[in-house]
């Protein structure tokens, strides 16, 4: 992406296709000079203000934000910052980051956590599908051309193309909800509407304002029931944070990726968006296909449950089948889990949903780099 020489590149989180490979550690804080997210006070005219501080202060505006987030984000010259920081309807400024990926057999994944027997979803008798749940993967883009894949809508907020140039999406995509159709993969939640909402580039690299932007949209525009994937991430922002937040109160479901930096899930956004029980936002951990923690993912109190994340074999930008590994990987096992729990309760809120897939759980007798008792996705019983 043009931006990438001024943009702080952070935790890459997507290991190599084919092997699990430990991402780079941040490099250090801040973004790009000039760019700002600029969240307001509940109250505040969002477009109001940002057409107010484009006159102003010179502010060229990106986005508004109006669902999940509160604010505008936009260019703005250094010295005119302090000013808007001091406007009494502003709640917070901070710097627009960049985030990247986390990056018909029946996978093993499918089977680890029970897609295969659950009744719903049967994933994998050649006639298993989830059509009344949609899924929203915040991602690279979708391949809609893809056999395996039921993609009803793709929206783009990245400064490029409107197709998948990276893979990521589709991969992630496939997991969730490739179709049972003998060809292929098979996902958690087979057949399942998908909408790719493109909001990292062709490197697997995004501004966070993009991101928010995505979830601002999903929030607005999502058919429930429905579920969110967001496999990507990097350092800490309140502004993402938030917007998961309350994307998630306003009744749809996100999975998260921990991150694949060997390190404390809390550390990063949005996977410490999820601490705490039951609020709708599951982080996620990966694990291998001998239910052990994979060495590159991340732990500690943010992460909910884990779910399989190494050697992962998905649906292929151009078509067919690849394989990656990833907490980008582990998540869309459980983004698919939720929604084939939504299939048969499609009234219940996301701290139910969160709660019913927490409550199915299999302890595996593992244990995380912390010590703590490895918890693993299981939706026979959905």
């Amino acid at each position: 992406m043009s931006g990438r020489k001024l943009a702080l590149v952070l935790a890459v989180l997507l290991a190599a296709t084919a092997a699990p490979a430990a991402a780079a550690p941040p490099v250090g804080a801040g973004g790009p000079p000039e760019r700002f997210i600029v969240v307001l006070h509940d109250g505040a005219d969002p477009q109001a203000v940002a057409n107010e501080h484009a006159n102003n202060h010179a502010a060229q505006i990106a986005f508004v934000y109006t669902r999940a987030l509160n604010g505008y984000a936009a260019v703005i010259p250094n010295e005119r910052v302090p000013a808007i920081r001091g406007d009494q309807r502003v709640k917070y400024v901070e710097p627009d980051q960049v985030a990247t990926t986390m990056a018909q057999a029946v996978p093993y994944g499918i089977k680890t956590v029970g897609a295969d027997v659950s009744p719903t979803a049967t994933a994998g008798n050649g006639s298993g599908s989830v059509s009344n749940v949609n899924a929203y993967v915040i991602d690279s883009g979708i391949d809609k051309s893809h056999p395996d894949l039921s993609v009803i809508n793709h929206v783009n907020f990245t400064s490029g193309s409107n197709k998948d140039c990276n893979g990521h999406g589709t991969h992630v995509a496939g997991t969730v909800a490739a179709r049972d159709n003998t060809r292929d993969v098979v996902g958690v939640s087979p057949g399942s509407p998908l909408t790719g909402v493109k909001v990292l580039g062709c490197d697997g690299q995004g501004y966070y304002s993009w991101i928010i932007k995505g979830v601002d949209w999903v929030t607005a525009n999502a058919k429930n029931p429905a579920v969110a994937n967001m496999s990507l991430g990097g350092e800490p922002s309140q502004a993402l944070d938030d917007a998961v937040r309350n994307s998630a109160a306003s009744g749809i479901f996100y999975a998260v990726a921990a991150g694949n930096s060997g390190k404390n899930a809390c550390d990063y956004s949005p996977a410490r968006a999820g601490a705490g029980t039951d609020n709708g936002i599951a982080t996620i951990a990966a694990t291998d296909s001998a239910d052990k923690e994979a060495s590159f993912s991340n732990f500690g109190s943010c992460v909910d449950m884990w779910a399989p994340g190494v050697s992962v074999v998905s649906t292929r930008k151009g078509g067919g089948t690849t394989t990656k590994s990833g907490t980008s990987m582990a998540a869309p096992h459980v983004a698919g889990g939720a929604s084939v729990y939504l299939s048969t309760h499609p009234g219940s809120s996301t701290a139910s949903v969160e709660s019913a897939l927490r409550q199915a759980l299999q302890v595996p007798g593992s244990t995380s780099k912390d010590g703590e008792l490895i918890h693993r996705e299981h939706i026979g019983t959905f």
